[in-house]
């Protein structure tokens, strides 16, 4: 006997969000999307960055338009309900300046480390987030170690000095970090190394050899926070390479092949964050070492229009990502002010943009490509995989209460039509143009 099964459809398209699809037909036609078997990850869930030019638009805002805001992104029972949060250690790109949390020279003893500046905008911005979802799974990062312990000494390029001293004193650097948050509330439950290890550029970077992250992990923070008894996990990220046909030297064997091939590093790091070319590396990082996490730890951020097409164009990014083996899938900036400029003259996508004079929002593109995946897709669900003409626009997953959830994208300006196989049945729907659509099947 055949099952009968619910099927919901939600879409959204340049004209209509979070749109109620029609009822899916019977179809004799052949299937262009068929559920197969389970894969073996298991996902986390989705999340965005914390910055400080984000919670300066937000302070534009009244109370209840911010907590509005906040809500729809994290609140469990809302529009996104994101479950990961990413820190900046000290300035990143939509900083409002460049700092670090200890800029005494000299200071190895970390006697000066202050976290203090992060009390004024950071902290109420990751506290107001988790005032709706305590359980948030922050993970932190820096874009750039104090200036003093870099060669040559400035935030942006330059690489961190390689003696002993020096690497001893950056591993208690994160050791503080970690403890000062907690103090103030706030559970860092992951650190990465560096920010895109192999980039510089005009706003704070660092660059790191695969060598020198194996060393610094296996010498220095893996032991510090073993014996000090740090409670977040090492994470070997977040990795930015390999841009194929560019650079030489910055391959999967360069960075997460090599530093996870020695034991003792291995010992230390609980999974791998990978961004931007970074997309290159991680299906063979996963074929390698199926058995550690695995997160996209920075959308790419487009270029501040906000257009319909790099909607798309990070749908395909979270399929890639997520059929590549990725657990969690991490946006970049929630919240920006209208058209989306950094520090350092960089304008970038956002979710959600403010416009500070007239304090109006808009709920970008992208906002409801993140929400078609994050609003449905649980943590502790399995990845489903699928075949048929339609698979390379599909990403299926099985929630833990067996629900299944299929996000399926049509960047076409035409329609197209969809033919399911479930349940010993096909089901045909028509994909508006332009659309990004979730299906929820239950019993």
């Amino acid at each position: 006997m055949t099952r009968e099964l619910k099927i919901k459809h939600i879409f959204t398209t340049p004209d209509e969000a979070w749109g109620t699809g029609t009822e899916l037909r019977p179809a004799s036609s052949e299937a262009t999307l068929v559920i197969t078997d389970l894969s073996s990850r298991v996902h986390e869930g989705f999340g965005g960055c914390f910055n400080e030019l984000g919670w300066d638009a937000l302070g534009t805002l009244d109370d209840a338009q911010r907590d509005t805001i906040l809500a729809a992104l994290f609140d469990p029972q809302g529009e996104c309900c994101f479950t990961h949060g990413r820190v900046p250690m000290g300035a990143s790109d939509y900083a409002r300046a460049w700092y670090s949390f200890n800029e005494t020279e000299g200071d190895y003893a970390m006697e000066h480390f202050s976290i203090e500046r992060d009390k004024g905008c950071l902290l109420p911005y990751i506290t107001h987030a988790l005032q709706y979802n305590p359980a948030l799974t922050l993970f932190a990062s820096p874009w750039s170690p104090p200036v003093w312990m870099k060669t040559p000494q400035r935030y942006n390029g330059g690489k961190l000095k390689d003696d002993a001293k020096t690497l001893s004193a950056y591993a208690l650097y994160f050791e503080k970090f970690v403890t000062a948050y907690a103090h103030e509330g706030v559970k860092i439950r992951q650190v990465h190394i560096q920010n895109e290890v192999v980039a510089a550029a005009v706003y704070p970077t660092c660059l790191w050899s695969g060598e020198q992250l194996q060393i610094f992990i296996r010498d220095y923070l893996g032991p510090r926070f073993h014996q000090h008894h740090v409670p977040a996990e090492i994470w070997l990220g977040t990795i930015n390479a390999p841009n194929f046909k560019k650079e030489v030297g910055q391959d999967y064997d360069d960075y997460a092949g090599f530093v996870l091939s020695d034991a003792e590093t291995y010992h230390y790091v609980a999974g791998v964050g990978y961004q931007w070319a970074g997309k290159n590396a991680i299906a063979r990082n996963v074929d390698c070492y199926p058995e550690l996490r695995y997160m996209q730890t920075e959308n790419e951020c487009g270029t501040g229009d906000n257009s319909w097409e790099h909607a798309h164009y990070v749908f395909e990014l979270l399929r890639h990502y997520l059929t590549a083996g990725a657990d969690s899938y991490v946006y970049w900036n929630m919240v920006l002010a209208q058209g989306g400029e950094s520090t350092w003259g960089w304008k970038q996508n956002s979710m959600i943009s403010i416009d500070t004079e007239n304090k109006t929002v808009t709920y970008n593109p992208e906002y409801y490509v993140m929400r078609h995946f994050s609003h449905f897709i649980k943590p502790g669900a399995k990845r489903v995989n699928v075949t048929g003409r339609h698979s390379a626009n599909a990403v299926c997953y099985r929630n833990p209460q067996n629900e299944t959830v299929i996000v399926v994208n049509n960047p076409r300006q035409t329609e197209r039509e969809l033919v399911f196989a479930l349940a010993g049945r096909h089901y045909m729907v028509g994909l508006k143009p332009q659309s990004v659509n979730t299906f929820i099947i239950s019993e």
